[in-house]
């Protein structure tokens, strides 16, 4: 009897044990269950984003829209966000793809309604040493003007801003992104367009081959060499031996362009099909005028020409040394050459070509500080 109760007394002891553990698992099982749904607590960052841009001139970045690493972001986040279109199905990306220099390798891109645009669609980088409008005929002033344009045509995404805002007032992702950007989480169209704005102003190229010549870390070879001596020779027909491309003379500085409009001889007056700058300006001698665009990246963002006319860099060789069509409103520099053409020969244009591939970055078609980040 005395054993019995004494074997009773230690199981007893023993089940208490058991269930004192297990009130105190439980407990701590409970606590660690709200610890885990306590949300993290989002502050906004200004943190400046780090900006590298080679041999580029310093940038003139928007003093009320200044780079920050949460403001790119949010304006990555945007720029490959499908919601920003009428269906959902089209991002920003669709049209600017990072290994095509963010360009789009169509003629004419496709809306979500299935409806071509009317010019080819244009790079979206070196944006910060863009200082004249932007699109083709520069009807946007400012970059976060052009920004979300697209969004709201029929053409291309379908969609209105009020039907966004309440699309990214709906998740939790944005409204903590945009409080770290911004240091609130209102979320309305200009703050979506200063951070796609940001997004576009860091994708920079400038480490290119060429680049890489210039600080004499590699060298050319003789074809490309060649090419770019007739790049920037000037056009001299009393001298054709030494006679240039004079490509610089559209294309210069370190990015290649010289931020004007102008009319490259591809129509005479009458078959003109698109007014250009002049829909803008309105004075007919911007008419069949558009913007000179970088030739960085050249290889990569075919067709080319505000329509995308030509497929291959040949083509448009081709085009001005032996295919300029007389207009009103024509460069006179590229008139000037109409009468003999440039006086390139085949060896000439293959050279020219190879220089102008010199110019792609594959550093910024791999970055990965501009791919999706979902």
């Amino acid at each position: 009897m005395l054993f019995s109760s004494f074997n009773f007394n230690r199981i007893s002891k023993f089940v208490f044990l058991l269930i004192a553990i297990s009130l105190v698992f439980q407990a701590c099982k409970k606590d660690e269950e709200l610890i885990e749904y306590i949300p993290p607590v989002v502050l906004y960052d200004s943190t400046p984003y780090n900006l590298q841009h080679g041999t580029l001139p310093i940038p003139s970045i928007p003093e009320d829209n200044l780079l920050t690493n949460q403001g790119v972001e949010l304006g990555r986040m945007l720029f490959y966000d499908k919601q920003l279109s009428g269906d959902g199905t089209l991002a920003c990306a669709g049209c600017h793809v990072q290994e095509n220099g963010f360009s789009d390798t169509e003629r004419f891109s496709t809306g979500i309604l299935g409806l071509e645009g009317g010019r080819q669609a244009m790079a979206a980088f070196n944006m910060l040493w863009n200082n004249n409008e932007f699109f083709w005929d520069g009807r946007a002033h400012l970059l976060r003007d052009q920004a979300i344009l697209p969004i709201q045509d029929s053409l291309e995404m379908n969609e209105t801003l009020g039907n966004l805002v309440a699309k990214l007032n709906s998740s939790q992702l944005y409204l903590d992104q945009f409080k770290r950007a911004f240091g609130d989480n209102e979320i309305n169209s200009l703050k979506i367009s200063l951070a796609l704005e940001q997004f576009m102003n860091s994708i920079v190229s400038w480490n290119s081959k060429y680049d890489k010549s210039e600080r004499e870390e590699l060298v050319l070879s003789l074809s490309e060499q060649r090419g770019r001596d007739l790049f920037f020779e000037e056009y001299n027909p009393f001298f054709p031996a030494t006679s240039g491309a004079d490509c610089v003379h559209c294309h210069s500085g370190n990015n290649f362009e010289n931020d004007l409009y102008m009319n490259n001889g591809l129509d005479a007056d009458a078959d003109f099909m698109d007014d250009g700058r002049m829909k803008v300006t309105l004075n007919p001698l911007d008419r069949a005028k558009f913007k000179v665009p970088t030739l960085r990246n050249i290889e990569l963002t075919p067709p080319y020409m505000h329509d995308g006319r030509f497929s291959s860099l040949e083509e448009v060789v081709n085009h001005y040394n032996e295919g300029l069509v007389s207009s009103s409103t024509i460069d006179p520099a590229l008139e000037n050459t109409r009468a003999t053409g440039l006086l390139l020969t085949v060896q000439d244009k293959a050279d020219l070509v190879a220089f102008l591939k010199t110019l792609t970055d594959t550093d910024m078609t791999s970055d990965p500080r501009y791919a999706s980040p979902f």
